[in-house]
This record gives structure tokens, C-alpha cells and sequence, in this order.
């Protein structure tokens, strides 16, 4: 019998974490209304954003790491490295959180930020195993820790929504699943990992190389899963119920397409790195599926967009086709963005990639501070900052080929 390859698997575990995902966005909001929801809404996305952010660290440990072997001897383990990278995650929340708290979780205060210290440094050690279960083409593996962690976080945080509307609660069950999804993983893949791969530089460099993937990948994080925690900085005056709708619109018109194509950006990278043949034709056909795919996604959001949204929240704020034909198509601009990341990346161009990315996420701020009305500024942001941040990975690209260099 055939196995499943790892891109099939991987992508199947992606649609099962993407559609817990969607119903803890669903069921949550009508089970506490979206009042109470923009606290839990907040404490949700600040988690994702500082997880999307240290999506960097596991993207250059499945960049560096590959099985022990003859040619290439174990040069240090990055079990030493995750947990000290964990604790330093944790001790940067704790202590700089007097310096926005109050902007970022106004409701919530305090009592969101040890969960989020909690799930962001367990995160880190998520993503050092992840990153190595990669390199060492553990798809199987790979796929049991995304559903396992995601069906968690899916029974706890609806399980405690049953019975509070207590953000703090909330966000506790949203915490904890990183590590408990480990502590049910690692008696069955230890000896998959323990001993078995080897880095291709060394530990400093190592560290050197994730601080430049991690500043891109929290540029990537304005733009996708942080992305409401700008919208709520941005709001002033707007009510709360308001914002949390376009919290919500953000995270449900966008994950199809974002959610699909991140999962698959260490997949991708891993891919470029090891073929022979140039990079050119393959990035052309991948940015041609994401963005086709994405215009065509966005042309049926304009017609069915506000149905679906009555359907999943009757009876709240009501928001234009037009909105959301511009968030989907927003998704698949990032989309784009990140093949070609995967792509500058893959070729070792890190200033590159974290240029691209710091640049979408400076023209996607910016974009708020321009007038009009907030949901105006939403649509100018989302779509000018993926531009941008394409603009100048591609310009890199294309340098490089004139220079007459292989783009692989």
C-alpha cells in the first residue's frame, strides 16, 4: 500500500488545525457574545502573533538540520538551545509587559500576560522540535503534533467558554495545549530525534541566523495573526463590537489560504533548498496557483461573504462584500510573500527575506495612520504591505539572476 507522502500529510493536518481553529472562532464568539469576546479576541491574536514570530526559529532549525551521517557529524544539539531561547521568550514577556499592557489587552490587563508568557515560551520549544522534525523529514510525526495540539486547544478553550466569559480563564485553555501537546508526543518520537540530526553550522551561528528569521517572521506576524492587534490599537473610538467583528472577518475570510500556504513555508524551503533544477520555474508556477487561487476566492467573498458571516453570528454588525473580497485577496498577496521568502531564503539570502518582510509589515502599519474610517485603513493596510514586501523580495530575486547566479 502506498504511504502518504509528507506534503499530503502535512497538509492534511493543516485543514484539521485550521478547521479547530474556525471553531473555536465560531463557537466562542456566540457562546459569550462579541463584547466579551474582544478581550479573549485580543489575548488570541497577541498569542498568535509572538507564535507567528518564533515560526522564524523553527523555519532556520528545519533550514540547518538534516540526518547524522558520515559527511556531516552532529555539531552541537539544539536541546540546550530551545530551552534556554524558551526561557528568555518568557522572561521578555514578563518583563516588558508594563510597557503595553495597557495598550494591548485594555480590558484584560494583567491577567493575560502570564498565559501569554506561559503559551509563547512552550511555543519555542514547539518550534525547536517542529524545525527538527522537519529537517529530519518526520512528516508523520510533524502531522500528529499540529492535529494533537490544535484538538486540544479546540476542547479546552470551548469547554471553559461552556461555563465563563472570563477572559483570563480563556486564555489559560488557549496556553496550555503547546506543552501538553509535546508531553503526549514525546515518548513516541524521542528516538526519532535524540541523537539523529545534525545542524549545519554551529550553535552562534545558529543563533544568529534565528534572530534575523525571527525579526521576519515577526514582521510577518503584523501582517497575519497579529494583524487584530493592530486593528484594536488603531480603533480609538470604534466600538468594541465593531472591532471584534473585524477581528473576526480578518481571521475567517484569510486563514484558508494563509494558514494552507505557512504550514507549508519550512515544507517549501526544505524543497528549494535540496532540488537541483533553478528555482525560477517552480516559483513562478506556485506564485501563479497562490495568487489565481486567491482572485478567484476573493470575487466569491464579495457575493457570499456577508451571508456566511449572518449565518455564523446572527443578528451582529454587519460588514460590505467588498470587505471582505479584500481580505481574501490580501491572504493570497501574503501567500505570495511567502513563497517568495521560502525562496530568497532557501538560497541563503537572510537579509533578503527579513528586508521583504520588515518592509510589508512597516507599509501595513503605516497604512493606519492614514485618514478615513477604520475599515478603509484595514483594506489599505493589508493589501500595500504584502505588495511591498514582494516588491523587494523579488528585486533581490531577480539581482541575483542577472548577476547570473542559479536561484538554488
Amino acid at each position: 500500500m502506498r504511504q502518504p507522502s509528507g506534503l499530503s500529510l502535512i497538509v492534511a493536518a493543516t485543514g484539521v488545525a485550521a478547521a479547530a481553529g474556525y471553531l473555536v472562532i465560531w463557537l466562542v464568539p456566540r457562546q459569550i457574545g462579541l463584547d466579551a469576546y474582544y478581550s479573549f479576541g485580543l489575548f488570541w491574536a497577541a498569542m498568535y502573533f509572538v507564535v507567528g514570530t518564533l515560526s522564524g526559529l523553527q523555519q532556520e532549525v528545519a533550514r540547518a538540520t538534516a540526518p547524522v551521517s558520515a559527511d556531516r557529524p552532529r555539531r552541537g544539539s539544539t536541546r540546550n538551545f530551545a530551552f534556554v531561547f524558551s526561557a528568555a521568550v518568557f522572561a521578555t514577556v514578563m518583563v516588558t509587559a508594563p510597557l503595553w499592557v495597557g495598550t494591548v489587552f485594555p480590558t484584560g490587563g494583567w491577567a493575560l500576560v502570564l498565559p501569554l508568557a506561559v503559551a509563547t515560551s512552550s511555543y519555542a520549544l514547539v518550534a525547536v522540535l517542529a524545525g527538527t522534525l522537519y529537517g529530519l523529514s518526520g512528516w508523520r510525526e510533524l502531522a500528529a503534533m499540529v492535529v494533537i495540539d490544535a484538538l486540544l486547544r479546540l476542547v479546552a478553550v470551548v469547554a471553559v467558554a461552556s461555563v465563563t466569559s472570563d477572559a483570563a480563564a480563556l486564555a489559560w485553555a488557549a496556553a496550555l495545549p503547546f506543552l501538553l501537546a509535546i508531553a503526549v508526543l514525546w515518548p513516541g518520537i524521542r528516538r526519532k530525534v535524540v541523537g539523529a540530526a545534525a545542524l549545519d553550522v554551529e550553535l552562534r551561528a545558529l543563533t544568529w541566523n534565528v534572530a534575523r528569521t525571527v525579526l521576519a517572521a515577526a514582521s510577518t506576524g503584523v501582517l497575519v495573526s497579529g494583524l487584530p492587534v493592530v486593528i484594536g490599537i488603531a480603533a480609538g473610538d470604534t466600538p468594541r463590537a465593531l472591532t471584534a467583528a473585524l477581528f473576526l472577518a480578518v481571521m475567517i475570510t484569510r486563514a484558508p489560504v494563509i494558514v494552507v500556504v505557512m504550514s507549508l513555508q519550512s515544507y517549501l524551503l526544505v524543497k528549494f533548498r535540496d532540488q537541483r533544477a533553478p528555482l525560477g520555474p517552480t516559483l513562478w508556477r506556485m506564485e501563479t496557483l497562490v495568487l489565481g487561487g486567491g482572485a478567484l476566492l476573493a470575487l466569491v467573498a464579495a457575493v457570499i461573504g456577508p451571508g456566511v458571516f449572518e449565518l455564523l453570528y446572527p443578528g451582529q454588525v454587519e460588514l460590505p462584500g467588498w470587505f471582505y473580497a479584500v481580505l481574501v485577496l490580501s491572504s493570497a498577496l501574503i501567500g505570495g510573500l511567502i513563497v517568495t521568502g521560502s525562496a530568497v531564503l532557501a538560497v541563503g539570502m537572510h537579509r533578503a527575506y527579513t528586508l521583504g518582510w520588515v518592509v510589508a509589515a512597516l507599509v501595513t502599519i503605516g497604512s493606519f495612520a492614514l485618514n478615513g474610517d477604520l475599515l478603509t485603513r484595514v483594506a489599505i493596510a493589508v493589501v500595500a504591505g504584502p505588495v511591498a514586501g514582494s516588491a523587494v523580495q523579488f528585486g533581490f530575486l531577480l539581482a541575483r539572476h542577472r548577476r547570473g547566479l542559479r536561484l538554488g
